[in-house]
């Protein structure tokens, strides 16, 4: 894939859509696009947020373990065009959760230093994850509440 078509797909992303072009390129030049098979791991709660990455393709399944520490519990199933892995960047904590491909899946693996150089410098970028990480606080809450009302 050239240059110019990375581009292209990185502005699909309503994170990085509003960024200058030559933020843009810099951005595709500096991540790796990788694939995964469907039950591979991205990462492991509790381990370190190195990167985060941007789902191009694919199904990732997000889980957390049960209390009792007998098997997990998908809290939530990401799909194209949805970041994962930016609360443990972010954060300055370990990961929250185990990110596992549901599908083939495709993604955008960016470091964290270039996550945080890009959110530094555009307010736009900024006030997008913001926004993305309060849906994601509403609905991981109405997740909780259902599963209170379960038990």
């Amino acid at each position: 894939m050239s240059l110019e078509q990375e581009v292209e797909l990185i502005r699909r992303f309503p994170l990085f859509s509003k960024l200058p072009p030559a933020k843009q390129k810099l951005l595709c030049f500096s991540s790796d696009r990788v694939t995964y098979d469907a039950g591979q791991q991205l990462f492991k709660v509790g381990a370190v947020g190195d990167a985060c990455y941007v789902i191009i393709e694919g199904t990732i399944e997000i889980s957390v373990a049960l209390p009792d520490g007998k098997g997990s519990h998908v809290i939530a199933v990401m799909g194209s065009n949805e970041i994962v892995g930016e609360i443990a960047i972010f954060g300055d904590v370990p990961r929250t959760a185990t990110a596992t491909a549901k599908t083939k899946l495709e993604v955008l693996r960016i470091s964290a230093d270039m996550l945080r150089s890009v959110i530094r410098e555009n307010p736009d970028a900024a006030i997008e994850l913001i926004r993305i990480l309060a849906e994601r606080l509403a609905n991981t809450t109405a997740h909780l509440s259902m599963l209170s009302k379960n038990t």
